[in-house]
């Protein structure tokens, strides 16, 4: 689990580079691979560069988004408010890790609930929400996710959970990720904080947020992270400078670094190029081999090998080693917000020895 405390080593040399064009041509060309990748701008829809952006993928917990989107219009209609208390169900208690661990019966606010889910990625706080959306009914909730997806264009993607754990028949692909994002930051402007969060506090437990370029790009506003064995390490990002704003979509990559590094090249390169274009989200036709697939990169991601090249981007005290000259390192305390269970609604803690009647938590699967 990432800490506020994590902090970043630099390439020198990439350091010593003096012109942001090359600093530019250097790191997409250290990050170039096989994974699906997309980056636009928000106002226009211009698509700045893109590879593999329709081969389907596992979304993990980038799901999120969509339930995020589905609970904004929830707001939007008057259905909900940010007051609106969500109930922890035995269903949502028991789901696997990242978990906040509330018990069934606790409740929280939808603001404080949208907070935990977007930073911390919890799975039983986005079952909740959509719960507590969808009136208690888990599948009227995929149902609506899924009816937005389509609303929104988003025409290779699937549902079918709120919060991205594995099971048959969740797909998206980058571009349909794409079309998600810019809907919430176009929609939904005055939401857009909740994608910047650097992390919350219950009061008791500070949650840094997972993304590990807000505060240390230039610019970070969003958007969110997501891992399983199938999907590898998935993000989108977002920036915003002199009042443009570009997002990217980075699925596959094969640690939390990786994605990190080539998240911040993407974005980099887009502040660099031209808002406008013609090449856009909606004119960006379906293209490469295998579209009807799902990719599967389990056997890439989980096994030792990997693992031990993901102990590589670490130095010996444990601190991420990131190489884009575009991240810095934070040196300043994270700005943290309030997001915890409503006063009187928590359960008593229980006394040495005694039982609770609560579910027993699932094991987190990491393929399906």
């Amino acid at each position: 689990m990432l800490h506020h405390k994590t902090r970043f080593l630099f390439s020198s040399k990439m350091l010593r580079m003096t012109t942001v064009a090359s600093l530019i041509v250097a790191a997409m060309s250290s990050t170039a691979g096989a994974n699906p990748r997309i980056v636009v701008d928000v106002r226009t829809g211009r698509v700045i560069e893109h590879e593999d952006a329709f081969r389907k993928w596992y979304p993990a917990s980038l799901t999120k988004l969509m339930t995020t989107y589905v609970a904004f219009r929830a707001i939007q209609t008057g259905k909900l408010t940010l007051e609106s208390p969500v109930t922890m169900s035995q269903k949502a208690a028991a789901q696997p890790a990242s978990k906040m661990y509330f018990k069934p019966g606790e409740q929280l606010t939808l603001d404080s609930a949208l907070k935990i889910m977007l930073v911390k990625s919890a799975n039983d706080v986005a079952m909740a929400i959509g719960e507590t959306v969808a009136g208690g009914s888990l599948e009227t909730f995929v149902g609506m996710m899924n009816s937005e997806a389509a609303r929104l264009g988003m025409s290779s993607s699937h549902f079918i959970n709120p919060n991205g754990l594995p099971g048959k028949g969740q797909y998206t692909t980058a571009r349909d990720l794409a079309v998600l994002s810019v809907a919430l930051r176009r929609e939904f402007p005055q939401f857009a904080g909740y994608f910047a969060l650097e992390g919350f506090t219950t009061g008791q437990k500070a949650y840094p947020n997972i993304n590990m370029l807000i505060g240390r790009f230039d610019g970070a506003d969003g958007m969110k992270t997501g891992f399983i064995c199938a999907s590898g390490f998935n993000q989108i990002s977002s920036a915003t400078r002199e009042g443009r704003t570009v997002i990217s979509v980075v699925l596959g990559t094969d640690s939390l670094a990786a994605r990190t590094e080539e998240s911040a090249n993407l974005l980099q390169k887009a502040f660099s190029s031209s808002p406008s274009g013609n090449l856009t989200l909606a004119t960006l036709a379906p293209y490469g081999d295998s579209l009807a697939d799902v990719a599967d990169v389990s056997a890439e991601i989980c096994n030792p090998k990997a693992a031990q090249v993901r102990s590589e981007t670490r130095d010996d005290a444990g601190r991420m080693i990131i190489k884009s000259p575009f991240v810095h390192e934070l040196t300043r305390p994270l700005a943290f917000s309030y997001a915890g269970l409503i006063p009187g609604t928590e359960k008593p803690v229980l006394k040495k020895g005694e039982l609770a009647n609560v579910p027993i938590p699932m094991p987190r699967p990491t393929i399906n």
